[in-house]
Formats: C-alpha cells, sequence, structure tokens
C-alpha cells in the first residue's frame, strides 16, 4: 500500500481573514526537503499552540481525491479548492482518503517514520478561508477531514517520496469510523468506545472525548 507526495506545505503565522486573526493556517509549498521533527515540518508554525500542532497533531495530510467533489458542490470556489493547500494541510497526495487509513497506521514518509493518531476536527477558519460559514459542517458531514501524523522517527521529506504503509495494528478502526463517533456523534456501543479508546496511538484529545462519552 502505497502512495506519492504531490505537495509538502507549511506556512507562517500571519494576518487572516476578514478580521485579521493571526493563524498559520495558509500554507505553500516547499521547492525542495523539508526536515519533520516531533513537532512537525521545519518552517510550519501556529499562531494557536492549544488547539493546533504539538506532537499528536505534526503533521496533517489531505487528499487531493476530495478536490472533484468539492469543486463539484462549490464551482464558484474551485481556484482556492484546486490549488495545494486549501484546506491548510501539509501534505497533499492522491490515492487515499480518510476510508482508507486507520487510526494507528504507521507509515514511512521519505525518512521518516510517523503513525495516524486522529482525523482533524474542522474549525471556523475553513470557514473564514473559503467564505462559507457552513463550510466546517459540510467537513463533518462528508468526512472530508484529512488525517493527523505523530513522529515516530524524525526525517526528511519533500515532493515526489513515498508514503508507505510499513504496519496497521487497529485494522477495524478506518478514520471515517473514528470521526463518526467522536465527531458526528453517530450512535455507537460503550464496547466500541471502549475499545477506540484503548488504541495506544490515539491522540489524547479524542481519547479525552472517548472517555467523557463513558461517563
Amino acid at each position: 500500500m502505497e502512495i506519492r507526495i504531490d505537495s509538502i506545505l507549511t506556512g507562517k503565522v500571519a494576518r487572516f481573514g476578514p478580521r485579521g486573526e493571526a493563524s498559520g493556517f495558509i500554507k505553500s509549498p516547499c521547492a525542495g526537503p523539508v526536515s519533520l521533527t516531533p513537532l512537525g515540518l521545519a518552517g510550519d508554525e501556529q499562531a494557536d499552540r492549544v488547539h493546533h500542532g504539538g506532537v499528536d497533531k505534526a503533521m496533517l495530510h489531505y487528499a487531493i481525491d476530495h478536490r472533484a467533489a468539492w469543486i463539484a458542490e462549490q464551482g464558484e470556489l474551485a481556484d482556492i479548492l484546486g490549488a495545494p493547500g486549501a484546506f491548510g494541510e501539509n501534505i497533499a497526495a492522491a490515492g487515499w482518503t480518510e476510508k482508507d487509513i486507520c487510526i494507528g497506521d504507521k507509515m514511512r514518509i521519505g525518512s521518516a517514520l510517523v503513525e495516524v493518531s486522529q482525523g482533524r476536527q474542522p474549525c471556523w477558519k475553513l470557514g473564514r478561508r473559503f467564505g462559507r460559514p457552513d463550510m466546517v459542517a459540510r467537513v463533518v458531514a462528508t468526512i472530508r477531514c484529512g488525517w493527523y501524523y505523530r513522529v515516530i522517527e524524525p526525517g526528511v521529506l519533500a515532493a515526489g517520496d513515498k508514503i508507505s504503509l510499513i504496519d496497521r495494528p487497529h485494522a477495524p478502526w478506518p478514520v471515517t469510523r473514528a470521526f463518526a463517533i467522536l465527531i458526528q456523534k453517530a450512535s455507537a456501543t460503550r464496547a466500541e468506545i471502549a475499545e477506540l479508546a484503548a488504541i495506544p496511538a490515539l491522540a489524547t484529545s479524542w481519547r479525552e472525548r472517548c472517555h467523557a462519552m463513558l461517563k
């Protein structure tokens, strides 16, 4: 199971949207190799370090495969939706979507080893980016959310490098299933929620959601 990176993207904190909040959401493709550490890609910044960045959200992957559906639904935004970094991602690649990737999957990306920690919970910045207040709701409804990697072994990666699945210890838990339970609030048994919470690779914030649901 293998795909190739289309773009590696990073961004600096800058004023964002009509209200000018500080954010590193806007990202641009990197021309050459980029170092990846446990806290993310070299040169990538986050203004809100409480909700963004950190070891559980070191790098965001978004599927190019979703572009056609987004453009079909919101053609007036085609120029933005068709460009790398439209969703604030660090990796843009085609071939895998949220249904193909499981919590805890270990991937070799360039020379780095990473694991999937959680799906991306969309925030208000998507609405500002596209000028569509309903964008967060659309991402939640469609689970075109992207996913985060935690870094196990730092390394270097670049556009064109392979992303290879090395290990899948939790095949019953694709990102879509975890997202549906924790973000969409889909029906789930206590046993399912406890099983999800027990996955060692699950991000701390998502494990806390599980525990809250089990109270």
